[in-house]
């Protein structure tokens, strides 16, 4: 009995691994400074996903990132929840793909307001939404928290933090481990 169950496990385990290789997966990221972008890179390597930039419709500049000046461009966006700082463009064939990575900076304890630009011009319900984000000292909880409160009809999957992720925290990662 041990063994047929044993048995039955590997060809389920095998059929998920299968149907996981048959999805079309996209990994698009915002990086104001390039660290984000440098380990959207290599999961998008990692992942064989199709790589696409939340890019602004004008760039932050070094004096727009400075969260020390409450004036500042980050600043002013971040304590206004409801700014959505325009993109350049739009994932057009976004509909192609099953799962979908998003990857960002923290700022302020959760994602820069540009995501939920990115979010709120793309159809994602039904697909399967993953997101990553590079900070130099802040966890993800809040990020997460606020996702799924803010977008209830996405399938959030478990988020991570990816500093500098060796190759195998990225196997883990796209592989839900």
């Amino acid at each position: 009995m041990l063994c047929i169950l044993g048995l039955a496990s590997c060809v389920q385990a095998q059929k998920q691994k299968e149907e996981k290789k048959n999805m079309k997966t996209l990994v698009t990221y915002f990086s104001a400074t390039g660290t984000t972008k440098a380990v959207a890179e290599k999961l998008a390597k990692t992942a064989g996903a199709d790589l696409f930039e939340i890019e602004p419709a004008q760039k932050y500049t070094d004096a727009d990132l400075d969260w020390h000046d409450k004036q500042s461009r980050s600043s002013v966006e971040m304590a206004d929840k409801k700014s959505r700082p325009a993109i350049k463009q739009k994932c057009d064939n976004i509909a192609e793909y099953d799962v979908i990575y998003i990857g960002f900076p923290v700022w302020w304890y959760t994602a820069p307001t540009i995501i939920n630009t990115f979010i709120e011009s793309h159809n994602l319900k039904g697909k399967t939404v993953i997101f990553f984000a590079t900070s130099g000292g802040s966890n993800i909880d809040k990020a997460e928290k606020d996702f799924k409160a803010a977008y209830p009809d996405i399938n959030w999957q478990k988020g991570k933090l990816l500093n500098s992720p060796s190759q195998s925290e990225l196997d883990e990662f796209v592989n839900g481990k």
